[in-house]
């Protein structure tokens, strides 16, 4: 055994005897040792500092189940590692419930809201009716699919201007159909 093993294994049974500095002690020198094992296994910073607090909780209520006769350190670990996978638990429980909730609210949304009834069939009258050129580009777009810059190289425009023509083509129809 180290000096240092033995020390903590003396603090703990001085602390169980009513010693208060020990017991003082030995919390503060279990902190130093559990928080680097802590933060290396949670991603937050705020983590390992609380679920530490719940640690040294924990073994401050069952205090009375250490032997004396066993080294500290593994009986402490012990105790870490099952409040760290009740953490873990509880997080994910937490997660998994909040990607549920999501989930439902997806559903949701996409039993009850109603498509757009308006496609560029049913418009094709109004936008037959728009001058030539923005006719063909809202068609080449949204009928065949190209994008606006491939819509420029084919109609040798300038991709700003397929943009310009198209926005105000559909300023045009939105204010037709709004009637």
């Amino acid at each position: 055994m180290t000096d240092k093993t033995h020390h903590l294994e003396t603090l703990m049974k001085q602390a169980l005897n009513g010693d208060q500095r020990a017991y003082a002690e030995i919390l503060q020198e279990t902190a130093r040792f559990l928080r680097p094992f802590l933060a290396k296994r949670l991603s937050f910073t705020n983590e390992p500092d609380d679920l530490l607090q719940e640690i040294l909780l924990s073994i401050h209520k069952v205090r009375h189940t250490y032997d004396g006769n066993r080294p500290y350190k593994p009986w402490v670990y012990a105790i870490a590692r099952f409040r760290l996978q009740d953490y873990l638990r509880t997080h994910y429980a937490d997660q998994l419930h909040h990607a549920d909730d999501i989930s439902e609210l997806e559903n949701y949304l996409h039993e009850n809201v109603t498509e757009s009834v308006i496609s560029y069939e049913s418009i094709s009258g109004e936008i037959g009716k728009l001058p030539q050129r923005q006719a063909t580009i809202l068609q080449l777009m949204h009928q065949e699919g190209y994008t606006a810059k491939e819509v420029a190289e084919k109609l040798g425009m300038n991709e700003s201007a397929v943009k310009v023509a198209a926005h105000r083509a559909y300023k045009v129809l939105r204010q037709k159909l709004e009637k």
